[in-house]
């Protein structure tokens, strides 16, 4: 609950500073793909963004996203285990400071599969699934380099983000599952997983896009 006060708390002070500040007129609809999806987790994200004056509001969704080896927690990786997301997925809705920076509240639904690391991913060889929900903070720029430029190039986009989104809760009871893990031979502990880098809260990406609709 603290660390849910937290953030709309801090929503409501940035909101409050913001509206200060002198905004363009224009609505955006932005499509945007991010980068390290496909680079570093074997996967893809597609993300919708609408631009307001003030106001942004977002859906996003990731699929097939693979954790593994060093992208996982150290003890995680003793147990020779790796993650299947077949989704990532969730909404935003943030206030614009100005027409390049926005902050924004994210609640997001995940879904993990672990498996043994290498092995095909079927229904019989997963060792358990489960879902977490977290609700956090994200910080993102919205760069139009070619602006100025004539024709197709005008409305490409660059979006870089910095969020933190910690584990609010999970369908693991008390987020844990123990079970018999067949490389250690031993009866081992695994932790639901937060869903940033290196089972952090925090997750930093780089997207690029279209703006599809300018008005």
């Amino acid at each position: 609950m603290k660390i849910v006060l937290t953030i709309f708390i801090t929503f409501a002070l940035a909101a409050s500073v913001a509206s200060q500040n002198n905004m363009h007129n224009k609505h955006d609809v932005a499509l945007l793909f991010g980068l390290n999806q496909p680079l570093l987790l074997n996967g893809f994200n597609a993300e919708i963004n609408y631009f307001t004056t003030k106001f942004v509001f977002d859906y996003s969704h990731g699929v097939s996203l693979e954790l593994f080896n060093t992208l996982l927690p150290e003890d995680v990786q003793k147990q020779n285990l790796a993650a299947h997301l077949p989704y990532s997925t969730g909404l935003g809705i943030g206030y614009r400071f100005t027409r390049f920076l926005n902050l924004r509240v994210e609640p997001k639904w995940h879904r993990f599969e672990m498996y043994y690391n290498g092995e095909i991913h079927t229904p019989a060889s997963q060792i358990i699934a489960y879902n977490t929900f977290t609700l956090g903070i994200g910080l993102y720029g919205r760069w139009i380099p070619f602006k100025n430029s004539p024709r197709f190039l005008k409305n490409f986009m660059i979006a870089p983000s910095i969020r933190y989104w910690p584990n609010v809760s999970s369908s693991l009871s008390n987020n844990q599952f123990i079970y018999n893990n067949k490389y250690t031979g031993e009866t081992e502990t695994l932790q639901a997983l937060n869903i940033g880098a290196v089972n952090t809260h925090w997750v930093m990406n780089i997207s690029i896009g279209y703006l599809i609709m300018t008005r």
